[in-house]
């Protein structure tokens, strides 16, 4: 079924679905996981944790990016046009909240409990609030459940959405990537403008200081650039402007730019270096998908397991952490034990994940997340035709949820 939707001031046809968006997260949540788990010491050999470490940190990097391009994107291509910022931040909230409290008191009993270190009511309060990444000090950023510096980030998207996408729609279709294409300047400035902050010694072993860190990695304002970013390359497939890459061609680009990244300075890898790239690929793959052409990444196990992505995401650290105590060898395995090690802890989250999915998020999203309750025996009135002869490639609304979280985790 397709459904028509203005897009300016011509209607466009928007398929019901893009399913390769929502298996796309999955990839970028065991992209975090691979990174995180080098705080569980899975492997003795010295040498190899090097070289696993410059594997995976780039890619953690990038995923958080891409999940952070796409909470706008996704937002922006499926807004629907009864909304008003009531319903929407009401929807957010209860796709949101619900699992960011149960990992969040999880995090607390385990860190009172199993680490026995006594709990900062204001630091817990903070991070209820989902205010703990407008602070520099990294021990209240990353206190209980460290990823979920994440969820303050997006909690700001979703206040700004409604205001920021009625002044993008407005932006004329040939303008859209001169604008886009600001965006992307200002996100390569930000390294720069971080010069500007008191000076300090780097972080031992990462060789950024504590304050850069914070302003180029977690700092809510400074990391909604790509969320806007998301919105414009949404509103760029929306009128139907050209993509310069496929998403083959948007793939070979981001695997060239990542085994390119160690020539790069480090606060340029944080975000800049994967910025355009992640948009051509979030773009491209909507394309795609509108098209009818989805690819594996669309088959039904992996749209399953992008529906869980949200729930991994919340789980993964506590998990590589606490559980990962459970089977001794504090030093590490040997390198094929540690992988196997990384694989059983990889389970026991994909378990977690698909309770907490199972019996919390997909029930109330099901119950509550619509505003008004329909008439028992009313009837929906059909779609209007598509709408034929456009210039533009097939539209799409995109999948419900599809918005990770990092939804990064939306």
């Amino acid at each position: 079924m397709e459904l028509t939707k203005p897009v300016g001031s011509r209607p466009v046809a928007l398929p019901s679905r893009l399913p390769s968006l929502t298996g796309m997260r999955f990839i970028s949540a065991a992209m975090v996981f691979l990174t995180h788990a080098l705080g569980a010491n899975l492997f003795a050999s010295a040498d190899f944790t090097s070289t696993y470490t410059m594997l995976v940190v780039q890619g953690g990097w990038a995923a958080v990016c891409y999940f952070f391009i796409l909470s706008g994107f996704v937002l922006t291509y499926a807004q629907r046009s009864t909304d008003t910022p009531k319903t929407f931040l009401r929807r957010r909230f209860l796709k949101i909240y619900p699992n960011y409290a149960i990992t969040l008191i999880a995090a607390l009993i385990l860190v009172s409990v199993v680490a026995k270190t006594a709990i900062d009511g204001k630091v817990a309060f903070l991070h209820f609030a989902l205010l703990q990444a407008y602070f520099p000090t990294m021990d209240i950023r990353i206190a209980f459940n460290s990823p979920a510096w994440s969820l303050s980030c997006e909690a700001l998207f979703y206040l700004c959405f409604p205001l920021l996408a009625r002044y993008i729609v407005r932006i004329r279709p040939e303008r859209l990537w001169a604008w886009t294409g600001a965006v992307v300047a200002v996100i390569f400035a930000v390294p720069l403008l971080s010069k500007l902050l008191p000076a300090q010694p780097p972080i031992p072993g990462f060789g950024m200081t504590e304050s850069t860190m914070w302003f180029i990695m977690q700092f809510p304002p400074v990391r909604m650039l790509e969320f806007i970013f998301g919105m414009l390359m949404a509103r760029i497939v929306m009128t139907g402007r050209k993509l310069p890459l496929s998403l083959g061609g948007s793939v070979a680009l981001g695997i060239a730019l990542y085994a390119l990244s160690p020539l790069f300075p480090l606060d340029y890898n944080v975000v800049a270096t994967s910025i355009v790239p992640l948009g051509l690929i979030i773009a491209a793959g909507a394309v795609r998908d509108s098209q009818g052409r989805t690819n594996w990444l669309g088959s039904r196990p992996m749209i399953k397991l992008g529906e869980w992505s949200y729930a991994f995401y919340m789980w993964h650290y506590l998990i590589l952490i606490y559980a990962r105590q459970w089977f001794g060898s504090p030093k590490g395995w040997s390198t094929p034990a540690g992988f196997g090690m990384l694989g059983v802890l990889f389970l026991i989250t994909l378990g977690l994940s698909y309770l907490l999915f199972t019996l919390v998020e997909d029930p109330i999203m099901k119950r509550f997340a619509s505003s008004k309750k329909r008439p028992r025996h009313s009837v929906s009135p059909p779609p209007p035709p598509p709408i034929s002869g456009l210039d533009s490639a097939p539209k799409a609304e995109a999948t419900a949820g599809a918005t990770g979280a990092p939804t990064t985790a939306s």
